[in-house]
């Protein structure tokens, strides 16, 4: 198996119930709700995606097996306990398989992934975190992490919490109002305590 890499850097985990934490962000070039093209975006499945998957012209892109992967992330990690790489794209799905879950495990890295939720996931990650988009059929309705993207039209929230997930977020959609969006998120969240804001704090502190 060859793995199409977009980038792969070490930074701060900005979103989520793990924000703050240390971790290599393995971001795999392709996506299954958007071709990545700007021309393409208005007839795309997930049309506010704010990402660069495209090529494998990024930070330590290319194309890998992987051993040789895991290598890679292993020497950005460098020293230090708890090793954490997140799993990204694009679709993560893709691409994930068995064989670098080992490699990686093998190195002693907890695996997290975020995905949109659409392919399942491989068993032997530590941490799944799924951000659903509207009008899109999710079969990954496990895992740690639920993240909804908000506002989107046509996607029920209560629905969505009914799902077999150990932390509900909300995070406002980085779009031309941002205001309108967070006051959005922060609207639902108070009628709805089941539910937590997350924000992108890594855009706020200028990491990647």
């Amino acid at each position: 198996m060859s793995y199409a890499v977009k980038e792969i850097f070490l930074t701060l985990q900005g979103e989520g119930m793990q924000a703050g934490r240390r971790a290599v962000f393995l971001r795999f070039a392709g996506c299954n709700l958007w071709s990545g093209r700007e021309q393409d975006r208005a007839a795309a499945q997930c049309t506010f995606c704010d990402t660069d998957f495209v090529g494998t012209d990024g930070e330590n892109g290319g194309r890998y097996g992987a051993e040789a992967l895991a290598d890679r992330v292993q020497a950005l990690w460098g020293e230090g306990p708890r090793p954490l790489v997140v799993i990204t794209g694009g679709e993560p799905m893709l691409q994930l398989d068995a064989a670098l879950i080992d490699a990686l495990h093998a190195r002693g890295f907890e695996i997290a992934v975020e995905t949109n939720g659409t392919l399942a996931a491989p068993a032997g990650l530590d941490w799944i975190c799924v951000s659903p988009k509207a009008g899109t059929e999710v079969v990954q309705r496990s895992g740690d992490e639920l993240k909804l993207v908000w506002p989107q039209a046509g996607i029920d929230p209560d629905a969505l919490a009914r799902w077999d997930f150990r932390h509900l977020l909300i995070q406002p959609m980085d779009c031309a109002d941002k205001t309108a969006a967070l006051a959005a998120a922060i609207d639902l969240v108070m009628k709805d305590p089941r539910w937590r804001l997350s924000l992108q704090t890594h855009k706020v502190l200028g990491l990647p």
